[in-house]
């Protein structure tokens, strides 16, 4: 297990504004769900390209940019260069989200500029973390991860703004060709090289988890890196044997991944299945039956498994490993600021006093609902299974952001 020190960790007011939107974007994500009908569930969709966003960015991206905020020092073990950058990366990446959203929803005059306010907010990011990786003088397999994710971050912003310039007209490009690349980029080399790296950190330090080997996280991140190389290439050159390959890699990866949180977990001394514990175990379980429906597609080219592949992927697996982060991070944090100074001198609450047991439950429930019900209706294309769905996953989100709340209000 890795040392963790918070030394050089940022003020709490500095991240939570991260934790509040990005909760409050999954909120409106999951209200947008209701807007879906089995005629717009395609890829192309304007309306799904405006759901991955407001998702993925508000999100996703909001929630892992604060939880580098405070990790990455942690983990560096050296201080940011210059952390106070992070109070105008949340309001650039909100704006940016929104104006993306609102232009594929019917103003893509807007998506040039949304597309550069993003870009903006990802540049500032991915420049102050390698200003700050650069202050470190030898790298560990978490840190070379943190690099290498960012790396692939950078190339897939860029595309992603010649993405957004070409949809609204501005330059003339082959977006198809440069979407796989684009999706690739962000999912595969940022946000899952992020999460691996991340996982022998948090996972053993919330489960004291001791003696298990690296060696599997050095396989699973090097045959994903491998493979979203494979996939830009391919993008470019449409050679299938290269796109294939890279697909097989990028699986071959993810058994590595899963074969490494089975060691992790075998080995943890905390046996307790609290909420964080069950939101990564239906996290996982989202991924292994997506991983299947991918399979499935690539043999069928059935699109409605490709879509409920992605739906797993995003609301199953990316948003339960986030929320159930959430509840271990938010807490650990505001205690840190608040109540350490404190100890002592009079009586604190423990980690596990702060958080709201039956909301944050309810929270897992109803969303782990509405996301099961989500995925069989994508597949049946069953509209009234869809709006059911929604509206347990709004339940839980609800839920999530009165859970936030609390959490950082707690005294």
């Amino acid at each position: 297990m890795f040392s963790i020190s918070q030394d050089f960790a940022p003020p709490f007011k500095l991240i939570s504004p991260f934790f509040i939107l990005g909760s409050l974007f999954y909120l409106l994500a999951s209200v947008f769900i209701f807007f879906f009908t089995s005629d717009n569930l395609l890829l192309q969709d304007p309306k799904v390209l405006s759901f991955v966003h407001l998702f993925l960015l508000g999100f996703v991206m909001m929630v892992i940019f604060g939880a580098m905020a405070q990790l990455i020092p942690v983990v560096l073990e050296v201080g940011h260069s210059a952390v106070e950058l992070f109070y105008v990366i949340w309001p650039l990446l909100g704006i940016g989200t929104i104006l993306m959203v609102v232009g594929f929803l019917g103003f893509p005059a807007l998506l040039p500029y949304g597309g550069t306010v993003v870009l903006i907010s990802m540049m500032i990011f991915v420049m102050e973390i390698f200003s700050t990786i650069k202050k470190v003088k030898k790298l560990n397999i978490v840190m070379g991860s943190v690099l290498i994710s960012n790396t692939f971050l950078f190339f897939g912003i860029i595309f992603g703004l010649v993405m957004a310039l070409g949809y609204a007209g501005t330059i003339e490009v082959d977006i198809m060709s440069l979407l796989r690349s684009h999706v690739y980029l962000v999912i595969g080399g940022y946000i899952a090289i992020t999460l691996m790296g991340l996982s022998v950190v948090l996972l053993p330090m919330f489960g004291l988890s001791h003696g298990f080997s690296m060696r599997p996280l050095e396989v699973s991140i090097t045959l994903m890196s491998t493979s979203v190389v494979l996939v830009v290439i391919s993008s470019f050159v449409k050679y299938a044997l290269i796109e294939y390959t890279a697909y097989t890699l990028a699986l071959a990866s993810m058994v590595f991944y899963f074969y490494l949180v089975y060691t992790i977990f075998k080995t943890r001394a905390r046996k307790e299945l609290d909420i964080y514990a069950i939101s990564l175990i239906y996290a996982y379980f989202s991924m292994l039956v997506a991983l299947g429906l991918g399979v499935a597609y690539l043999a069928s080219s059935y699109e409605p498994l490709l879509l409920a592949s992605g739906w797993l992927i995003f609301f199953g697996f990316f948003g339960f490993a986030i929320t159930g982060h959430i509840y271990k991070i938010v807490p650990f944090l505001v205690w840190f600021e608040r109540f350490s100074p404190l100890v002592g001198k009079e009586k604190v609450p423990m980690l596990a006093d702060m958080l709201p047991k039956k909301s944050s439950h309810a929270q897992f429930v109803f969303c782990a609902v509405g996301v099961s019900i989500i995925a069989v209706a994508i597949l049946l294309q069953d509209d009234t299974l869809m709006k059911a769905g929604a509206s347990f996953l709004v339940v839980g989100a609800s839920a999530l952001v009165r859970n936030v709340f609390y959490m950082i209000n707690f005294k």
